[in-house]
């Protein structure tokens, strides 16, 4: 019903700042809670983001607080992960997912690298 497609990935330095976005379709995006997780060699998918299907609750991990922002864009069917200064332990691959009730969807990942 769903499909969701990561762009903004790639190469940045230690500090600075990258902006990922995620395009669903699906004509009734606008009523499902959406986020990120990430997922780094070796180790198990962790959450990063979420944000309710208003826009009105975000929610962060505690490793992300305060250097990134999630927002979303109904009219357009977008959700953004903003990552300012960001750090070689940021890096991963990143998905983002979209929650309708019972059912997760998920993209197929973006990938952030962090140089030192």
């Amino acid at each position: 019903q769903f499909r969701l497609i990561e762009s903004g990935g790639g190469l940045v330095q230690a500090g600075g700042s990258l902006r990922l976005s995620c395009a669903a379709s699906g004509r009734t995006f606008r009523l499902y809670a959406m986020g990120w997780f990430r997922q780094a060699p070796g180790k198990e998918r962790e959450f990063v983001a979420a944000i309710s299907w208003s826009g009105g609750v975000e929610y962060y991990a505690d490793s992300v607080k305060g250097r990134f922002t999630i927002s979303r864009d109904n009219a357009q069917n977008t959700v953004y992960l903003q990552m300012n200064s960001l750090k070689p332990e940021d890096a991963a691959s990143y998905y983002c997912y979209l929650n309708a009730g019972p059912f997760n969807y998920w993209g197929q990942g973006t990938q952030v690298t962090v140089s030192s």
